[in-house]
């Protein structure tokens, strides 16, 4: 095992009504809020008026962006900087998933910078400082509740890029399981698929004796493999609901992939994709994931692939390695296709038209020929992508 800082200081409020306790947590930093959400789901949901009662009822000013979208783009963080600085909020509330969260972090950081809000995207080492974020969760997916991340889009320049400081640790988050009951199935499976891929990123790592963050990462994603279909077919399903609300958080803030060395691969070559098609994460991850899996099997891998398949997918070891490996590898694929993600680019209408842009700059990225589980050069980036079709 490698050595790491583990660090996690977001206050988690779990469970139904927990949104009422959080003005408790918000009363020491001021009083003026900027409360960010997206395009109006929680509106029609009814989460908008009761969070707004909310601040209301203990006495809190607040101030609205509105509209951020998925794969939240950088003019939305420069409205959001615009706005909390000309009402001088003292904290920022994002209510949704993680491109509202994302948004909310950058926006509290950018308030601080004088530059463009894009320079902190490129260059995390600039966030020096940041308003209070706090968290109301109405999407499970990318655990952005309880990490020190934000992933920001420029559309124009085609980057789709993650920052990293300790500076963008929501103060404190609330999960409440029923906030998610709404949720239309593509974004429920969506974000399982998210879930999972986080933890994927963590589990194929080159380090071998970190048993108890890989014993984490089956039980993670186990849980979404047991209560995914659930939420799919019963979305009040408050067992379901719960416990995937708790394994996203888990997936993303540090736990399963400490002390294990290496950069992650996946997501390096699907955010160049969400880069030039702004399709949601989690479903191009799903189609990713299992061409990656198949593409990096190799007498050095499938030892893993085959703990994958025995732990997580319950198979019982059989002499034919390769064979045991690649009956979890299809049934991972199997899974998501089961919970109605596209298997392949074509049905979203991606073509190969930009693959050699977008392997080019997935390799630096991160490090994908030096750092990754398997280094992957651009030509071999271009052939996952090409698999994906």
């Amino acid at each position: 095992m490698e050595n790491f800082n583990f660090y996690a200081p977001t206050k988690m409020m779990f469970g139904r009504g927990k949104a009422a306790d959080l003005p408790g947590e918000m009363n020491p930093f001021g009083s003026r809020v900027l409360l960010v959400y997206g395009g109006g789901s929680i509106r029609k949901n009814g989460i908008y008026e009761a969070v707004c009662g909310i601040l209301r009822d203990h006495g809190f000013t607040f101030f609205e962006l509105s509209g951020v979208t998925p794969n939240p783009k950088i003019e939305s963080v420069r409205e959001g900087v615009r706005l909390a600085r000309e009402n001088r909020v003292d904290m920022v509330l994002a209510v949704g998933g993680g491109s509202v969260m994302d948004c909310a972090k950058m926006v509290a950081a950018g308030y601080f910078y004088e530059g463009d809000a894009w320079d902190l995207v490129m260059n995390a080492s600039l966030i020096q400082k940041a308003l209070p974020v706090f968290t109301i969760v109405t999407m499970s997916a990318t655990g952005s509740e309880m990490n020190p991340t934000a992933v920001i889009s420029d559309m124009k320049a085609h980057i789709k890029k993650g920052a990293h400081s300790d500076c963008l640790f929501p103060k404190a988050s609330v999960l409440d399981p029923g906030y998610l009951y709404s949720l239309p199935a593509v974004q429920t499976a969506a974000g399982v698929a998210d879930i999972m891929s986080h933890v994927f990123e963590g589990y194929f790592k080159k380090t071998e004796d970190a048993y108890v963050q890989d014993k984490f990462s089956e039980g993670v994603l186990k849980t979404c493999i047991k209560w995914g279909p659930v939420a799919l077919t019963e979305p009040e399903n408050y067992s379901a609901r719960a416990n995937i609300m708790w394994a996203a958080s888990m997936a993303l803030n540090g736990l399963c992939g400490c002390g294990k060395e290496g950069k992650w691969s996946c997501h390096a070559i699907q955010h160049q994709l969400g880069a030039y098609y702004d399709i949601t994460h989690g479903v191009g991850l799903a189609i990713i994931t299992p061409v990656w899996m198949r593409y990096i099997l190799s007498e050095k891998t499938v030892g893993k692939f085959v703990d994958y398949a025995i732990n997580v997918w319950g198979f019982p070891r059989e002499e034919d390695q390769f064979a045991l490996a690649n009956m979890g590898i299809d049934a991972t694929a199997q899974f998501f296709a089961d919970c109605g993600l596209p298997a392949t680019l074509s049905e979203l209408g991606i073509d190969d038209a930009h693959f050699e842009e977008m392997a080019k700059a997935a390799v630096p990225y991160a490090n994908l020929d030096t750092e990754a589980y398997v280094p992957l050069n651009e030509e071999d980036v271009v052939n996952i992508y090409r698999a994906c079709l």
